[in-house]
């Protein structure tokens, strides 16, 4: 989250309250693109990275990568990578990254990821993250994950049973919106936020009206399995969000706790 002052929050939150701006105030920052979709004369996307991707492995390893368009329910095009780990990868990670990186950055992470763990990974650009057009906003966040979802039910034929739900930092919000309304394989949360008014104001015990991010409200309707991780000294996203998240979870298996 942004470091604001306390005169710039109060600014902020009361004049007047707006959800969709205290959100792109406190949590988008989105980075130049580090990557690029090229279309060939057949419409498909070939995935070409800057320098500033820091891509660490061979070009032969990119035939494993596949980047396309998708559209969200709000008109946005969005960008999608599908990184085939494995051909015999059980699971699918539908993958949220964090904050300020892009699927440019990301992309050697997942390839990593899940070479080690047997999995294939999905991940997608926010509006107005990377080359996926549009704003950064709450509401296009759950936009965005729905076509992420549709794309990789569809286009892939990926039963939701095989799907694993994986969010990080401001990712788990979309993540966290998405497994309320539908069982998965299994959801991870990885350093959770309970709100954006418990981010800024710590002592906050309510959710109020003008709140964005509310997943404190949403998660006692995940029915899937879920993990939460979250670091004990984080300062960014304090350990208390991971802590009261795994409490509200119905069906939260034991948490990993990062000293």
């Amino acid at each position: 989250m942004n470091g604001l002052s306390f005169s710039e929050l109060c600014c902020l939150f009361c004049c007047p309250p707006c959800p969709s701006r205290i959100a792109a105030k406190l949590a988008f920052l989105p980075p130049e693109p580090t990557y690029e979709f090229v279309s060939d004369e057949n419409g498909k996307c070939s995935f070409t990275l800057t320098d500033r991707a820091e891509w660490q492995y061979s070009e032969r390893e990119k035939e494993n990568v596949e980047g396309f368009y998708t559209r969200t329910n709000r008109g946005n095009r969005i960008a999608c990578l599908f990184v085939r780990c494995s051909n015999t990868a059980r699971f699918t990670i539908l993958f949220s990254h964090g904050n300020a990186v892009d699927l440019g950055q990301m992309s050697s992470f997942y390839l990593g990821l899940g070479s080690r763990i047997n999995c294939n990974i999905f991940s997608y650009d926010y509006s107005g993250y990377g080359v996926s057009a549009g704003k950064p906003s709450e509401k296009n966040l759950y936009a965005d994950i729905d076509a992420a979802w549709q794309a990789l039910r569809t286009r892939y034929g990926i039963s939701p049973e095989n799907i694993i739900l994986y969010g990080q930092s401001i990712g788990t919000v979309p993540t966290v919106d998405l497994a309320a309304r539908y069982e998965v394989g299994a959801v991870i949360l990885h350093s959770p936020l309970m709100s954006g008014m418990r981010v800024a104001f710590p002592n906050t015990k309510r959710t109020w009206f003008f709140d964005a991010f509310p997943s404190i409200d949403k998660v006692p309707k995940v029915m899937s399995p879920t993990l939460v991780i979250h670091g004990t000294e984080d300062e960014v996203i304090d350990f208390s969000h991971g802590l009261t998240i795994f409490e509200k979870c119905p069906r939260a298996v034991e948490p990993l706790w990062v000293e």
